[in-house]
């Protein structure tokens, strides 16, 4: 493997998360700089299938950044500028629902932001009011839950990932107040990364594995670092084979409403 800087393209971007350090084994690795710093790491870009895929992991290939102190406008900058538009991101997230025990796998459909503190946008200034009603990729949903079809690999289809603050899980209280409002899932990554590659125009597709029941909805359990890894690493190769199927699934062109979310807009920056 190689490590440069580079002219290196690529078109699908998949950024790893808790326990997804690696997809691809023959790969370049790309050291890219953004105007916001570096990404959590070197970018690795192979093939799949005939589609170029660059892939980051979220965390770091050693996991030594925490959720609040990733930089992930680096990360998604760093994606467009070799190319993508289309992002996969599995994640591994807590249930606030019984009946989506540990080794589930959903695909969220919305998404309850309740961190504090991040930035979250790349316009800071001028008025650049990205639409986010619907804040995942429906194309790239699709992909994902036929591919898990296609597997015969069980997904759920919806819910509704609130994300915290973390690096702390949550109390019982509030993982009580986060079931009673209805929520499935909760996650400490899934934004600002999400509404990050809305703003780039980017499609984007949460793909999470369930890790655990979060402590509130369970009176016997509670969450514990060492049981989230364990659970996903049980799972690891299943997710992998899951986003690699969706990769070939994904469309090769960009025409979805995720493409248009600029359209109209006066930008205050130029765009990779």
């Amino acid at each position: 493997m190689s490590e440069r800087a580079t002219t290196t393209r690529a078109e699908i971007g998949v950024i790893g998360g808790s326990g997804f350090y690696q997809l691809l084994t023959d790969t370049e690795q790309v050291r890219i700089d953004t105007p916001y710093g570096e990404p959590s790491d070197a970018v690795s870009v192979g093939a799949i299938a005939g589609r170029r895929v660059a892939f980051v992991p979220r965390h770091g290939r050693d996991h030594r950044i925490p959720p609040h102190r990733i930089n992930y406008r680096a990360n998604l900058w760093a994606l467009r500028s070799l190319g993508v538009r289309q992002i996969l991101a599995p994640c591994a997230v807590g249930a606030l629902r019984r009946d989506l025990p540990p080794g589930t796998v959903v695909v969220p459909d919305q998404l309850v932001d309740r961190t504090s503190g991040r930035v979250q946008t790349f316009y800071d200034v001028g008025a650049v009011h990205v639409p986010f009603a619907d804040p995942y990729c429906e194309e790239g949903r699709t992909a994902v839950l036929k591919a898990a079809a296609a597997a015969r690999c069980e997904v759920r289809d919806g819910g509704t990932m609130v994300v915290v603050e973390g690096p702390r899980f949550s109390t019982r209280a509030e993982s009580q107040w986060f079931a009673a409002a209805g929520w499935s899932l909760v996650n400490m990554t899934g934004h600002p990364e999400t509404v990050l590659a809305r703003e780039l125009a980017l499609c984007y597709t949460s793909v999470a594995l369930v890790t655990d029941l979060d402590a509130g909805i369970d009176a016997r359990e509670s969450v514990d670092q060492k049981s989230v890894f364990s659970v996903f690493a049980q799972n690891t190769e299943r997710m992998r084979s899951l986003v690699l199927g969706a990769v070939e699934l994904l469309p090769e062109h960009q025409d979805c409403r995720c493409s248009a979310a600029l359209d109209g807009l006066q930008l205050p920056l130029q765009l990779p």
